[in-house]
C-alpha cells in the first residue's frame, strides 16, 4: 500500500530523497558519456580532421601524439566503465574522484579548460552523489524508530533512552 504524501514528498508521492538520487544517477551518468566521448575522439578521431580541429594540433603533431591518445582514450572508456558499473556509493565516490583527480592533474599540466570539462562535472556529481547518500542514511530508519525517537523527544529524553536496554 502506498504512504500518503508527506511534506517532504514531491508530485506522485515522490521523495526528497529519491529526487537527489535520481540527480547523482543522472550526473554520474553525464559524467560516463563524457568519458565515451573523450574515448571516441582520442581512439579513433585524434589523427582525423575532427580531432585536429577540436584540440587544435597540426597533422604531424596529431600522427606524432597518435598511439598516446589511443592509451589516454582507453583510460577514460576504463573511468566511464567504472562509472556505469558503480551499484553503490562507494564505488561511484572513488571513481568519480577519479575523474575529478585527472581532470585537475590534465588542468594543470595539459589545457586549463580540462578543469572546466572534466573535473568540474566530475566534482558537482560527487557532491550530489555524497548528499544524496547522507540523505539517504538520515531517512532510512523503521517506522518503529521514528516512532519512538518522536516519542523521546516528546518526553524530553534523548534519543538513546528511547531504546530498550539489551
Amino acid at each position: 500500500m502506498p504512504h500518503a504524501p508527506r511534506a517532504a514528498d514531491g508530485p506522485f508521492g515522490i521523495t526528497e530523497e529519491a529526487n537527489v538520487k535520481a540527480l547523482a544517477n543522472v550526473l554520474t551518468g553525464l559524467v560516463a558519456l563524457s568519458h565515451i566521448g573523450f574515448l571516441v575522439l582520442e581512439m579513433f578521431f585524434w589523427d582525423h580532421p575532427v580531432g585536429r580541429r577540436i584540440f587544435g594540433m597540426t597533422p604531424e603533431v596529431s600522427a606524432s601524439s597518435a598511439a598516446l591518445a589511443a592509451n589516454q582514450g582507453l583510460y577514460n572508456g576504463f573511468l566511464a566503465a567504472g562509472l556505469l558499473w558503480a551499484d553503490r556509493r562507494e564505488l561511484k565516490i572513488f571513481f568519480l574522484g577519479c575523474v575529478g583527480v585527472a581532470g585537475v592533474f590534465g588542468g594543470l599540466t595539459a589545457k586549463a579548460s580540462i578543469l572546466l570539462t572534466q573535473a568540474l562535472p566530475a566534482g558537482l556529481a560527487l557532491g550530489v552523489v555524497v548528499v544524496a547518500s547522507r540523505r539517504g542514511g538520515q531517512c532510512r530508519r523503521t517506522a518503529l524508530e521514528r516512532t519512538r525517537l518522536r516519542r523521546a523527544a516528546e518526553r524530553g529524553r534523548w534519543a538513546h533512552e528511547a531504546w530498550p536496554s539489551r
